[in-house]
């Protein structure tokens, strides 16, 4: 080809090819996409199909013990009913649109599941997505052959695997029921988590760190179900505006097992697409490890003075959030105390589940008990979160140069697990407080209720400190520990397990409070015992092991 010299006396080719700097990145920018996604796959090989089984199997243990408690055709016809007069539990649940088994499924597990699908996401997405450019891993990644959208479509194929994954065995574990309504079950589920998968990588441009993008995805999943919940409260078909804003008020919408409305999925898709297509275009307009919502620089001078004040810095704004929750919570489940009475009416099976899980002292204080019981499991994963904070600052080598000045391990250590269980107490007081003032009646006897729950939270804190310090690699496995115990302590008693089964959960063995006849210390000392007998052996062990081995 003929070059034409130009106004320097150089000469320039016609191609193309040669005008094009020979620095500039490659024009795909979805260059190695598939081996990003390989090893996402792999690093969550472990994560990812706990997740995926505890979402299907929230949905799927649900038939049995529905079809158990309402056997009869007339059972179920009275429960829509009842549905459609208590707004307290529109509130919890949704409304009602069927008297199938394959209905009551969809109305009791379908919200539940749409959340903790809409959880996995988020956790998927900003893991592969911020929390790499975090911790410079995808520097290294990025300098070689891989395009600038290549991380966060890994990320989201990773959410989207996974999802598929939670719809496929939701319709197959549901297709005996009804298949039109097992799909539509399955698909608005694995929407969800979609649209949540889109909402982080949206999050994961605009925040600087992983745990604020975390934090705002989760915020705005927590919105969703407010505004989900209200809505369904005032309204018995769940016509109103607030639901139908929620991406949870969509998931009810698709009706599985009552006349599928199949066109709502085409507002999850809609949703998604631009959410996707937002991040895409946030994605493209920042530098790596830059955001849109830089962090507020500090003051000119320190203001710590000491470890635990580094802890309570570092660790105040989840124990916030997670106080605020536990606070609105409890008012909301104590409002709705009475309409639970009405609800079990003269059904003998469902007075009999809630009684085994809250004692037999009366339906009211077994609800209350269940509540206050379900509250110390959930605070069981605040506990498990908050001690598992010493994991990530040492693997993001935060801890190192702290360590590396007169600050002792056993301090830096202490600091974080004063924050975690003082911060489990306060979050379970507050749930207590807030449960006594909804119902309206013994604040005081509800806030015991809830901090009864304390010696079995605080076990399965130690445990986690214990993993921490001995076998650092295997910390993670606390959550499973917290998982189980959830999973017993809710799907347990429905399902009518072996008390030898129950029994496993340290909640298993606490007393029922309100309405037992005598506060049974002998558990409370033990559990609190071991509590810190691991505790102890945890922080001796991490002060004799390597960092980050």
């Amino acid at each position: 080809m003929r070059n034409r010299p130009t106004r320097n006396g150089v000469t320039q080719s016609r191609r193309a090819g040669n005008r094009r700097p020979r620095n500039r990145p490659p024009r795909n920018r979805l260059a190695g996409t598939g081996a990003l996604l390989r090893l996402a796959l792999r690093r969550d090989r472990v994560m990812m199909p706990v997740w995926i089984l505890g979402v299907a199997m929230l949905v799927l243990s649900l038939p049995g013990a529905l079809e158990s408690v309402y056997g009869t055709a007339a059972e179920r016809a009275g429960l829509v009913r009842t549905m459609g007069t208590n707004g307290s539990l529109r509130a919890l649940y949704g409304p009602l649109f069927g008297d199938s088994v394959g209905a009551l499924t969809a109305w009791r597990g379908g919200v539940f599941a749409g959340v903790l699908a809409g959880i996995m996401s988020l956790v998927i997405v900003v893991r592969h997505t911020r929390e790499e450019e975090e911790t410079g891993r995808q520097e290294l990644l990025s300098a070689a052959m891989v395009g600038r959208q290549a991380p966060l479509t890994a990320a989201l194929l990773a959410a989207f695997v996974a999802n598929a994954a939670v719809a496929l065995l939701v319709t197959a574990g549901l297709a005996g029921r009804g298949t039109g309504g097992a799909l539509a079950l399955g698909l608005a589920i694995g929407a969800t988590g979609m649209l949540f998968a889109g909402l982080a990588g949206v999050a994961a441009q605009l925040t600087e760190g992983a745990r604020l993008a975390k934090g705002l995805a989760g915020a705005l999943l927590g919105a969703a179900f407010v505004l989900r919940a209200a809505g369904d409260a005032g309204t018995r078909d769940g016509s109103s505006a607030l639901t139908w804003i929620s991406p949870l008020g969509w998931l009810e919408h698709v009706r599985a097992f009552a006349a599928e409305r199949w066109w709502v999925l085409g507002l999850f898709a809609a949703a998604t697409a631009a959410q996707v297509a937002a991040a895409y275009v946030l994605a493209g307009r920042r530098d790596l490890g830059m955001s849109f919502l830089p962090a507020r620089p500090g003051p000119a001078r320190g203001r710590l003075g000491s470890a635990g004040a580094l802890a309570w810095r570092l660790q105040r704004p989840g124990l916030v959030g997670w106080s605020l929750g536990f606070l609105a919570a409890g008012m909301v489940f104590g409002g709705m105390t009475e309409g639970a009475a009405e609800l079990v009416g003269d059904n003998e099976k469902t007075r009999e589940i809630i009684e085994r899980m809250g004692g037999q002292s009366g339906i009211t204080d077994a609800f209350l008990a269940t509540m206050a019981g379900m509250f110390g499991m959930v605070a069981a994963l605040y506990i498990v979160s908050a001690v598992l904070r010493l994991s990530g600052e040492e693997s993001a080598q935060r801890a190192e140069p702290l360590l590396a000045s007169a600050v002792g391990r056993l301090r830096w250590a202490g600091g974080h697990l004063a924050v975690a269980f003082g911060g489990s107490a306060l979050v379970l007081l507050l749930a207590g407080l807030g449960l006594g003032i909804g119902h309206g009646r013994d604040v005081g006897a509800a806030a015991g209720a809830t901090l009864a729950q304390l010696p079995a939270v605080w076990l399965i804190g130690a445990l986690a400190a214990l993993l921490h310090g001995a076998a650092p690699r295997f910390a993670a496995a606390a959550w499973a520990v917290a998982g189980g115990a959830l999973v017993l302590g809710w799907i347990g008693p429905a399902l009518n397990l072996p008390q030898a089964v129950l029994d496993l959960s340290p909640f298993a063995h606490l007393p029922k409070l309100p309405g037992a006849d005598s506060l049974a210390w002998a558990p409370l000392l033990t559990l609190t015992g071991l509590a810190a007998a691991f505790t102890a052996t945890g922080l001796a062990a991490l002060r004799r092991r390597d960092m980050l081995a």
